[in-house]
């Protein structure tokens, strides 16, 4: 795993490189188009989102085939009971996230988190209640709030609270808020809404007096047709007055007022948090408007319209979600949305997957569970079922059992405010042979670091072509996969692409350079320090074999030296590049 002495190299670096990162000054508020601190300061809130602790989405846990977090529930109880299925819950909700987790972020240069809320956390569903229309409420979920609270205040961050999934669920998206299709959704019950005004009064009550608590986030992502407009199955997008959004986020303010009058309230429009007709003119003098967003252009043209309703209404916008992206990707929206003043929140912290700061790994057991599930796989006992999900739930998911990705946090903090490039790891040519792996090139954007045919996903999950096939190691354009035995190497190196390498000397001299590659021929180029380019030819050979190609002799300059390797008409993997004195 990619463990501490790159991520010091890292910090220090953010330290130095990035833009000063405020720590929390009390109470946040909107002022005009801006949040600001209890100083009067602008504050750009630079977050990620907790998912998958509260509430998971079956895509994250490699189970999209089974969606929403219930029917993943059921299958775990049918395989170990429902005793064995509550201790697995109870110790994901004790071990997903720790105060490890966000001193993790607080040190990366975070300063804000967004918890998704499920509401079961805290209350019965509304059919499950002993006495109708009253509530029952759950001291163990808002005492794990309490204590996410304690440790955002230790490291000087905010807290967004999100209402992930509110009573009843509050769209067709179905996974986003665990929503079973067969029950009464909040739109089509009154008491769903009515517990969901409970709810948030309920937390308010709580943490009125707490300013570590930054804001109200009331539904996260409504997604529903409301019938004013469009047709059934569009999500809400095309609907033009959206009014039972509107009246239940005034109510809910209204509860939220009665006794709390100073936390922010963040609305969502329709659509997935994008459909703001008919949900404004604001209500509230103390309001934000969130929007999401995903796998689109990072230009002006797709933020225009909610600056414009910023503009319009005198009133903050927040990204509240965004990502599930390449690295340049997430560099390029950060980018644009903080130069509009606008601050941010990144999902998820961690997930099976490769593409966030921190990476599940489970172990070789939850293939088995994960195959039982969505490929007819055999049918695991109750005991090998129990100990796979025990040790997730006590082990995998834990902080220091993840893999962190330093380069998605680079693109995160650092890369929307330097060109730089930086090591990815630290190397030093000293007297003897230098080994540099293929795939630890250079921290940095295109065109800086590295330069890849295909770099990010514009067209979303349906048409997807993942920037880097492999989903291993890396989470930029670079293609990456692994051997047998799990050694990772650049794949797919072809004509028009290139990796940098930064190597670090004492002193001045020259050394041998060559490259451990697969592939049947072609050429292959090289450069020092954004010098000459010179060409080496590959001879033909088999391709399925590494070996070794001559690069010819580098001179090296007392300080970092930028090496760069390219494709000319090739299509190579590289495993290593060495230097020899």
């Amino acid at each position: 795993m990619i463990r501490r002495p790159l991520l010091s190299l890292l910090i220090g670096a953010l330290a130095v490189v990035s833009p000063a990162f405020a720590s929390a000054e009390g109470f946040l508020r909107a002022e005009g188009v801006r949040i600001v601190d209890e100083a009067n300061q602008p504050v750009i809130l630079r977050g990620m989102g907790l998912g998958g602790w509260m509430l998971q989405e079956g895509y994250m846990l490699q189970l999209s085939q089974l969606g929403q977090q219930h029917v993943i529930r059921a299958r775990i109880t049918e395989l170990i009971g429902e005793d064995k299925a509550q201790a697995f819950y109870e110790a994901w909700w004790d071990n997903h996230t720790t105060w490890a987790d966000i001193d993790a972020m607080a040190s990366w240069g975070f300063n804000s988190v967004r918890l998704p809320i499920h509401f079961e956390q805290l209350t019965l569903p509304a059919d499950q209640e002993p006495t109708p229309g009253r509530d029952t409420w759950n001291e163990a979920g808002f005492a794990r709030i309490d204590a996410l609270v304690d440790w955002v205040k230790a490291n000087d961050m905010y807290l967004i609270l999100d209402l992930h999934a509110a009573p009843g669920g509050q769209g067709t998206d179905l996974a986003i808020s665990d929503r079973d299709p067969s029950k009464p959704s909040l739109w089509d019950s009154a008491e769903n809404r009515r517990k969901t005004v409970a709810l948030w009064r309920r937390l308010a009550e709580r943490y009125a007096d707490e300013p570590a608590v930054g804001g109200y986030d009331l539904i996260n992502e409504p997604n529903w047709d409301f019938g004013d407009a469009g047709s059934a199955g569009d999500h809400g997008c095309e609907d033009t007055v959206n009014a039972p959004l509107r009246s239940l986020m005034m109510e809910i303010t209204a509860a939220i007022r009665e006794v709390d009058q100073r936390h922010m309230i963040i609305i969502e429009g329709n659509c997935w948090g994008n459909n703001y007709r008919g949900v404004l003119p604001v209500w509230d003098d103390n309001l934000v408007l969130s929007f999401h967003k995903y796998w689109n252009a990072n230009d002006a043209a797709s933020i225009s319209q909610i600056v414009a309703l910023r503009d319009e209404h005198q009133v903050p916008v927040w990204l509240g979600e965004s990502g599930e992206n390449s690295n340049v990707w997430f560099r390029d929206a950060i980018r644009l949305v903080e130069d509009e003043g606008i601050g941010w929140a990144f999902w998820p912290l961690k997930k099976f997957g490769f593409n966030n700061p921190l990476e599940v790994e489970p172990n070789p057991g939850w293939a088995k569970l994960v195959a039982y599930w969505t490929a007819d796989g055999p049918r695991p006992s109750p005991e090998e079922a129990e100990a796979t999900l025990m040790q997730l739930a006590r082990h995998d998911i834990r902080f220091e059992n993840n893999r962190v990705h330093p380069d998605v946090i680079d693109a995160m903090i650092r890369q929307p405010h330097s060109d730089q490039t930086l090591a990815f790891k630290p190397h030093a040519a000293g007297a003897g042979l230098v080994t540099i792996q293929a795939v630890d090139y250079d921290l940095g954007r295109p065109g800086f670091a590295y330069l890849d045919t295909h770099d990010a996903d514009y067209r979303g999950p349906a048409q997807r072509v993942w920037w880097n096939p492999g989903r291993t190691y890396r989470n930029d354009g670079v293609d990456i996969a692994r051997e047998a035995d799990g050694t990772v190497y650049v794949a797919d190196f072809v004509d028009g692409e290139w990796l940098q390498y930064t190597v670090a000397a004492d002193s001045a001299g020259s050394r041998r350079a060559s490259v451990i590659l697969r592939g049947a021929s072609g050429r292959l180029w090289i450069s020092m320090n954004d010098g000459d380019r010179r060409e080496v030819g590959i001879a033909a050979g088999d391709p399925a074999v590494w070996r070794e190609v001559d690069l010819g002799v580098l001179p090296l300059t007392p300080g970092g030296n930028q090496i760069r390797i390219g494709a000319v008409n090739c299509d190579c993997s590289l495993r290593a590049v060495t230097l020899i004195p």
